[in-house]
């Protein structure tokens, strides 16, 4: 049997008849898009982060682009974010016309470094736009205090922190708004793509509304700034609202998958995963570290083992990104991580039969090496 780092159907077989009535509901409801089941999760998902608007949009990349521009971003202006991240996160802020800055990462934890965010902002900034990686939070308060000093937005991207919480405070409530993707893979994850955002800001969440219906008000009315359809599906929606209600539940079981990987390769030479103090992990995807990271997937294929790498080109070494001129060295750290992080398979139903098949695999590789 092959293994990879994620697999959703022991988790549909769990909750088929659930999700097939999720389906069901919306075929019976007489109205497919921009309906209850929308407006039902949006009022669950913003009730879950404490927080006053939600507005589900189509995917994650837009959630950030919309987000931005609801903020004001736009052509001329830049914006202050990571390289160490999924492509999605810097082709939003490209797709908004604004240009995108790099710092890097601290080296334990692959989290923004903050202390280098200052240096980055000149008149041009706009926006901070921190990237909650594999999990867990970046250090929010140095980002806030300097978005207060600066005039500046802060948004922030929560794609792989659904449920993650720092000092008590759950991703997504600090910033002025936060972006959410609901791709398959994630803490929560759709079956297709869909992706929102959150704000405490009526204005904001009233311009995110426009955005994602080509710029109108309500519906067939008159366009007030040209826009895209950008909206999360009903049949995803209701499925997302039904998930939503086990979240928590999918956080435990990652949790558990963690402590086990833990117990078991603690002793081996690989870096596993930090948690900041004061975070609390919901361990989208289990990175850990190697500096012989390629030979060891290789080897592990042999197993009919195969993982993957989060992320093995920072994006400022990609040739969409060449224009933007960090060259070879220009963010050591991010460029040192992408040659020696790789991911465990991580996903709720993944049983201890079948982990305990990934780590006796990645203990007698080691052990050759």
């Amino acid at each position: 049997m092959t293994t990879r780092v994620w697999d959703y159907l022991a988790e549909y077989e769990t909750e088929r008849e659930d999700l097939l009535d999720a389906v069901e509901t919306v075929f019976d409801s007489g109205q497919l898009v921009l309906g209850a089941s929308l407006r039902g999760f949006e009022s669950e998902f913003a009730a879950y982060h404490g927080i006053g608007h939600c507005v589900g949009l189509d995917n994650g990349t837009n959630a950030i682009k919309l987000a931005l521009q609801a903020l004001g971003v736009g052509p001329g202006d830049e914006v202050i974010t990571v390289s160490n991240t999924a492509a999605p996160t810097v082709v939003a802020i490209d797709g908004t016309g604004a240009t995108p800055v790099f710092v890097d990462v601290r080296e334990d934890d692959f989290l923004m470094d903050t202390g280098q965010v200052e240096a980055a902002i000149t008149e041009r900034t706009k926006c901070l736009l921190p990237v909650h990686l594999y999990g867990q939070c970046v250090d929010m308060a140095p980002l806030k205090e300097l978005a207060a000093k600066h005039g500046l937005s802060l948004l922030e991207d929560c794609a792989q922190a659904h449920g993650a919480r720092q000092n008590g405070t759950i991703a997504g409530t600090t910033g002025d708004a936060a972006a959410f993707s609901f791709y398959p893979t994630k803490v929560l994850g759709a079956y297709g793509d869909g992706g929102a955002a959150i704000t405490a800001d009526e204005t904001v969440a009233a311009k995110l509304r426009r955005l994602r219906y080509y710029g109108m008000e309500e519906r067939y009315y008159t366009v007030e700034t040209p826009a895209h359809n950008s909206r999360l599906d009903e049949v995803q929606a209701e499925i997302l609202r039904r998930k939503l209600k086990r979240l928590d539940a999918y956080t435990a079981g990652r949790r558990a998958v963690a402590q086990r990987y833990v117990d078991a390769l603690g002793d081996t030479e690989l870096k596993l995963p930090k948690t900041v103090p004061g975070n609390e992990h919901v361990y989208y995807v289990y990175v850990v570290r190697h500096p012989r990271r390629d030979e060891i997937l290789e080897r592990l294929k042999a197993y009919d083992i195969h993982l993957n790498i989060s992320y093995p080109w920072p994006v400022h070494t990609m040739t969409g990104f060449a224009h933007l001129g960090y060259g070879k060295g220009s963010l050591p750290v991010t460029e040192k991580l992408a040659g020696e992080i790789f991911s465990l398979p991580m996903y709720p139903a993944l049983s201890p039969d079948l982990q305990d098949k990934v780590i006796h695999a990645v203990r007698e590789v080691l052990t050759t090496l």
